[in-house]
């Protein structure tokens, strides 16, 4: 894929199919909301989207791409307004913060919500196996 210039990952781009109903949602509340904003049609721009998948591993649209970062549907964001609100805190990211480095805070922080979930679903996992031998024991007891 071409390296895009600086000026071209500070526009939204957004990756989408003509048939797709919440690109056109998408769309239309980022008009709504006056943030501009540049349509690729994947049937067009076909490198450019076989990057784009090559690079996330999902092929899904709208795919959004914004200031070095591409923005995909149910990884990224599962509305709208969490569109806008990704949107909104990219835009306000310190000038004097690297691309890499805000990429190296949130792989800490979603390790960091990776590690809170599997600590979460060992502690229902270990009260369901205590239950269960609660249970058995009951059971033997009574027979």
């Amino acid at each position: 894929m071409a390296k895009k210039t600086k000026k071209e990952t500070d526009k939204i781009i957004i990756y989408s199919n003509e048939t797709c109903p919440y690109c056109k949602e998408i769309k239309e509340k980022l008009t709504e909301n006056k943030i501009e904003f540049e349509t690729r049609l994947t049937t067009d721009f076909q490198e450019e989207w076989k990057n784009i998948i090559s690079l996330t591993g999902i092929a899904q649209v709208p795919t959004i791409f914004y200031k070095g970062t591409h923005l995909v549907p149910g990884r990224d964001y599962g509305n709208i307004d969490g569109l806008l609100m990704l949107l909104g805190n990219l835009k306000e990211i310190n000038k004097n913060i690297s691309l890499e480095q805000g990429i190296f805070e949130r792989l800490k922080t979603l390790t960091y919500h990776m590690q809170t979930a599997f600590r979460r679903t060992d502690q229902l996992l270990r009260q369901i196996e205590t239950k269960l031998n609660t249970e058995e024991n009951v059971d033997e007891s009574t027979d």
